[in-house]
């Protein structure tokens, strides 16, 4: 499955501390020039908005395709297929995907270690991420919409879900070619966040 290859690694990518893309969208590390880990995250914009009740992600990082479960998996894509569970660079990560097909599909990423959360997408505003969007919090936590390029008119959105001040989420989205246009796919990587904070406290 190439695409569910590649847009696992473009989640990723606001996981991985220090990452930038090569030609066949697999990040790779890299030694400066766009380090999406400031050391002091606060001085990293006044904009990013701070997590009042962090979230402990401990169990499921252990589990990853526990952050949906059936039903909610075909609310999003319309059936209620399996998880792959894998634990890259990033960290433990879970993708749904629709049998037969390379879309549509949905993408759970968990941070390997803590680090600056959203600070860190906002700091790489501009350098790594050419598209930063807020997008409107779950339940006061907050999400952000970003990318390498905006690929909303293509049906695809990366969004981090934060859940602290040092820990995101990472949430892909790409929508069916039929849905393509049709509706905003970062309101998909929305629906997916709501679901998996959901799962998290206990609410499914």
């Amino acid at each position: 499955m190439r695409r569910t290859v590649l847009i696992v690694g473009a989640a990723a990518l606001a996981l991985s501390a220090c990452s930038t893309p090569t030609t066949n969208g697999t990040p790779t590390p890299t030694s400066g020039g766009t380090s999406l880990s400031p050391s002091n995250p606060a001085s990293a914009s006044p904009d990013v908005p701070k997590v009042g009740n962090p979230i402990d992600l401990t169990s499921l990082k252990q589990t990853p395709c526990n952050s949906l479960t059936k039903s909610q998996v075909e609310e999003l894509i319309g059936v209620a297929a399996d998880g792959e569970a894998r634990d890259g660079a990033a960290g433990p990560a879970c993708t749904w995907v629709a049998p037969s097909t390379t879309r549509p599909l949905i993408s759970v990423v968990f941070s390997n270690a803590q680090d600056s959360g959203t600070a860190r997408i906002y700091e790489a505003k501009g350098k790594a991420y050419q598209f930063l969007e807020p997008l409107e919090a779950v339940d006061g936590y907050p999400l952000t919409a970003y990318g390498i390029k905006d690929e909303r008119s293509a049906g695809r959105c990366s969004a981090a879900l934060g859940t602290s001040d040092t820990e995101t989420i990472g949430v892909a989205a790409e929508q069916s070619e039929a849905n393509v246009g049709k509706k905003d796919p970062c309101d998909v990587a929305r629906e997916a966040a709501i679901r998996v904070l959901a799962t998290i406290r206990g609410g499914n």
